[in-house]
């Protein structure tokens, strides 16, 4: 059986971390939905931004929407938004199938909200309305200005794809904010069925401490703080607060794993996905990934419920002089400024686009 399909009938999910127009026209994500048991997506400013960049394929769609009025962020949105509306109609079968659990795909709110909360409800709520999709996650990145967005969206009603968490601290804030957005539903009489999860960025803890550490503890941090977060994650689903709402009707926000690429060289190109083996979990994961891991990819076992070893690595980490919480922080900052860079990047590259093809229309002057 192909380790793809070990991981997806262990009972974790397996979603790609990548869009794109091309993946759509040719049948590529189709083909991974039937083969390689993939069964959601996520996306993101730099996804997108190397979408539109590397080729033609959206150029058209470009060109029709300036002439239609559209620029900078609307036109976006929209050219996003017509991608992530077919890849869900293809996933719109595991969401039924499912019981509305798997077969999401995620868009993000502008990363120049990070520190804005009304900033971000408002525009969760709009990317919501605009989808037109029941399966389409809206992602607000777990920042302190975030979680109370979290909430607040939550409690509309709007399914939330927690991202840029990296710590177990971070992620239990974001886990917080879904209890009580679903708890305020309840006590507002609506349905507590929201959905969300709630993405903890694995890799980029190594690509930060490597250079500090002893090559024995080399890509060891991500995983430890997985393990840690994966406790909690169990902790509260087992706690009284959550049976309680889970009575109600209401269904638990997954623990996703994100950025599952291997970046160090030396390590196993699958080196995340194989220790990350977790039931009630997701992992999405980039092309190159998925390839490896459904080529030679192998299961060892399953993640513990306690969290294993990972106090124990956290301690050796800690020893050999990695400030984690201070790095947990760090990082966070750092990736929604790495997203604000590709915004920019991506609306730069839209309106140069815009104007070429606006000026290859007009064809050769007359003499």
């Amino acid at each position: 059986m192909k380790a793809t399909r070990q991981l997806h009938d262990l009972g974790q999910s397996l979603w790609l971390d990548n869009i794109t127009r091309t993946l759509l026209d040719d049948g590529t994500l189709a083909r991974y939905i039937a083969e390689d048991s993939v069964t959601g997506l996520t996306s993101n400013p730099s996804i997108f931004d190397a979408a539109i960049g590397n080729g033609d394929a959206y150029d058209a769609g470009i060109h029709a929407k300036t002439l239609a009025g559209l620029s900078g962020e609307p036109l976006f949105t929209e050219l996003a938004l017509e991608d992530l509306r077919r890849a869900a109609d293809l996933f719109r079968p595991v969401f039924d199938a499912t019981g509305q659990v798997d077969g999401w795909v995620s868009m993000e709110v502008s990363p120049l909200l990070a520190a804005d909360t009304a900033g971000s409800i408002a525009a969760a709520r709009h990317i919501h309305h605009q989808g037109q999709r029941d399966n389409l996650f809206v992602k607000i990145p777990g920042t302190p200005e975030g979680v109370p967005a979290i909430e607040e969206a939550i409690f509309l009603g709007i399914p939330i794809n927690v991202t840029l968490l990296f710590s177990c601290e971070q992620y239990q804030a974001s886990a917080e904010a879904y209890l009580r957005g679903i708890e305020r539903r309840i006590a507002a009489g609506l349905d507590p069925r929201g959905s969300s999860v709630a993405s903890l960025f694995v890799s980029r803890w190594d690509v930060a401490a490597n250079k500090q550490l002893p090559d024995e503890l080399h890509n060891k941090l991500g995983i430890a703080v997985s393990q840690q977060t994966y406790r909690a994650y169990r902790e509260l689903l087992a706690s009284k607060r959550w049976q309680k709402l889970a009575a109600a009707g209401a269904r638990p926000q997954r623990l996703l794993w994100a950025s599952t690429g291997t970046k160090d060289p030396s390590a196993p190109d699958t080196l995340y996905i194989g220790a990350l083996a977790a039931p009630d979990t997701i992992n999405t994961m980039p092309e190159k990934t998925l390839h490896a891991f459904g080529d030679h990819g192998q299961l060892h076992g399953v993640l513990s419920d306690d969290g294993g070893d990972a106090d124990a690595v956290l301690a050796q980490i800690a020893k050999a002089g990695v400030d984690i919480d201070a790095l947990a922080l760090k990082l966070q900052q750092d990736g929604a400024d790495a997203f604000v860079k590709s915004w920019n990047q991506l609306l730069q590259r839209i309106a140069d686009k815009a104007g070429a093809l606006a000026e290859k229309s007009k064809g050769p002057a007359l003499p």
